[in-house]
């Protein structure tokens, strides 16, 4: 009977520990693309667009993504005609990813319906972000380069859909 008993309790103690809802983020300034597909980043948004700050919509339109809540983590970079919206989807949430990025592509164009959007849930296009973004905060690239990667970035997305 206590070999049963303890047998049980080290199951339920295992479904606990297994089963924590603690969510580990990156801090803003030890963003790192290599562990940004495990934990969340939360990336402040690329303006590689020449525009004033107050015209900046990278923040507005993180804000509303992160508002969904089938999503976890997004990177948005303006570029000079389109801004890219790349997101992660939550886990269980994976088996409804096209409905999840229309209503995020709608809700995007309805709020901002002068902007272009290219809206994703690719983890490559994810992970290419975060570097791009990595490099060009860090001095790695200037603007030129950066903007040169982020047209590589946008013709990969185009590759994959």
């Amino acid at each position: 009977m206590k070999k049963r008993l303890s047998v049980l309790l080290a199951i339920a103690l295992l479904i606990l520990v297994g089963c924590t809802n603690e969510k580990e983020v990156v801090e803003p300034n030890q963003t790192h693309s290599s562990l940004s597909l495990i934990k969340k980043a939360k990336p402040a948004p690329i303006e590689l667009k020449a525009r004033p700050e107050e015209d900046s919509i990278g923040y507005q339109v993180r804000q509303l993504v992160n508002k969904e809540k089938e999503l976890y983590d997004a990177a948005i970079i303006e570029g000079e005609k389109e801004t890219l919206v790349v997101y992660k989807v939550k886990h269980f949430k994976r088996h409804q990813m096209k409905e999840i990025e229309k209503k995020v592509r709608k809700h995007l164009e309805d709020k901002f319906p002068e902007e272009e959007f290219i809206v994703s849930s690719d983890y490559k296009i994810f992970l290419e972000a975060m570097r791009l973004k990595e490099k060009f905060e860090s001095g790695k690239i200037n603007q030129d380069q950066a903007i040169k990667r982020y047209e590589e970035i946008k013709k990969l997305q185009k590759e994959m859909t």
